[in-house]
């Protein structure tokens, strides 16, 4: 029997990902493995990434993080590193080639121990990685991605298999164009780890001031090293991070708790609700009420 080609492996991934996708939920019965679908282009989408990575099976994606655009799609792994303010948006797709999409959530724990485990592998800090990029996927991440997605047609097997594949895709990035990507924000007191670590602070205190000698103090760095590393990681200086952080929970709050405008704003941390329709507006493109009525036309009664 011959191997399986690229072109076949996409095919058998792209056909489990349309079969097994929701329409509600992008979560599958395997903790961690995440399917969509998509049959037309979408409208931009405001959403914190999780660290995880992704194939495109079929269609094209469009990722933007602090001003940088990534586009990817069938050949491609996209790989975000550490929590990110992003905005994403499905660029290719149709009702008869619909866009179709696979993605895991990387368990920061389980990568780490599996580098410990790692033989001879150079960790030295690499500061200037972005936290996210788009690279070429590899055959063997492609063969472990597909052998993930054969469980779901077999569920018994999920909670013994699925661990084990999970393991094998990240030693696939690890030891990939993404691997220092992810050593540099797993190593223990590298650069990038301190950068990961202003990053929880920052999602665990968004609402609150933010100074920024307080939080380079707290991660082990100058304000000025601080500045660096975290814009060479993130594309955002912390400032502009914790901002996007706040409008996007703020935008939450009234999507989905029908909080008002005043009150989202305060919340997240606004003093000055004029501040806050300036800020929104300039990441929404429209001021909190209109954004709210285009996207929930009963607000606008």
């Amino acid at each position: 029997m011959r191997p399986a080609s690229t072109t076949d492996v996409y095919g058998q991934i792209a056909a489990l990902v349309a079969r097994y996708a929701r329409d509600e939920s992008p979560e599958s019965i395997i903790g961690g493995l995440f399917l969509t679908r998509r049959c037309a282009p979408s409208q931009p989408l405001h959403a914190d990434q999780r660290p995880s990575f992704w194939l495109v099976a079929q269609g094209r994606k469009r990722l933007t993080v602090g001003g940088e655009t990534l586009d990817y799609g069938v050949g491609d792994c996209l790989l975000v590193a550490l929590d990110l303010p992003v905005t994403s948006r499905v660029i290719e797709a149709s009702e008869a080639h619909p866009h179709l999409c696979v993605g895991m959530e990387i368990n920061t724990p389980r990568l780490v121990d599996l580098i410990g485990r790692l033989p001879d592998r150079a960790t030295s800090p690499k500061a200037e990685i972005r936290g996210a990029a788009v690279t070429a996927a590899s055959s063997d991440l492609l063969d472990a991605t597909l052998r993930m997605l054969r469980l779901l047609e077999r569920p018994n097997d999920i909670a013994a298999m699925a661990p084990l594949i999970e393991e094998e895709i990240l030693y696939r990035l690890l030891t990939g164009p993404h691997g220092a990507r992810l050593i540099n924000i797993a190593m223990v007191e590298g650069p990038g780890q301190k950068i990961a670590r202003a990053v929880a602070w920052l999602r665990s205190h968004f609402s609150q001031p933010l100074r920024i000698g307080v939080l380079a103090e707290l991660v082990g760095m100058s304000e000025s090293s601080l500045h660096h590393h975290f814009k060479a990681v993130t594309n955002m200086t912390p400032m502009q991070y914790q901002k996007q952080l706040r409008l996007h929970e703020a935008r939450r709050l009234m999507l989905s708790e029908g909080a008002d405008v005043g009150a989202a704003g305060y919340a997240v941390g606004y003093q000055s609700p004029s501040q806050f329709s300036r800020e929104y507006r300039r990441l929404y493109g429209a001021p909190p009420s209109r954004d709210l009525a285009s996207l929930l036309p009963s607000a606008a009664a």
